[in-house]
């Protein structure tokens, strides 16, 4: 067998055409940096509406969608009303001073997913008993481009108690 005949044989032109078509739409969706910015700014607004106990950014910024599910600390929220209306809202009654912060936020797009990285610190006070809640962790988000919007579709949060350094 010739080069050419395994070639032919290995790569047919149908699929040689389909990979290049590939790559060129791929091309054409845009530098990945590009959308970081965005997906950073998404996260930030995730992150104040933590702290003040507010639903508004999850409701911008997450698509409601029948099985969305939202994972935190072993625990998990069925759809985007039952993450507001039973995790996010209630810490307001149940926490003083929290502090949310994500740091070190990597960045994933591949077309129309992308997905971000980043480490979380939590401190805050349990307003029933005043102890004290100081953990570290990693939070992992998923988006999905709707139109021109990313729009978060899962989270999910694991962290530990920061023992005394």
């Amino acid at each position: 067998m010739q080069f050419k005949t395994i070639f032919k044989f290995m790569f047919p032109p149908a699929l040689a055409l389909t990979m290049i078509s590939i790559g060129q739409a791929h091309q054409q969706a845009g530098d990945p940096s590009s959308a970081a910015p965005g997906l950073v700014a998404i996260i930030a607004a995730v992150e104040r509406g933590w702290e003040t106990a507010d639903g508004t950014p999850f409701r911008a910024h997450f698509l409601d969608f029948e099985g969305a599910r939202y994972i935190e600390n072993g625990g998990q929220n069925e759809g985007l009303a039952d993450l507001i209306n039973h995790h996010v809202e209630p810490e307001g009654d149940s926490l003083d001073n929290l502090e949310l912060n994500f740091t070190d936020i990597e960045t994933h797009v591949e077309g129309d997913f992308a997905w971000a990285i980043a480490a979380t610190e939590i401190s805050a006070t349990v307003k029933r008993d005043a102890r004290q809640i100081h953990k570290r962790g990693y939070q992992t988000f998923l988006f999905r481009r709707v139109g021109s919007d990313w729009k978060v579709v899962h989270t999910h949060s694991s962290s530990r108690p920061v023992k005394d350094d």
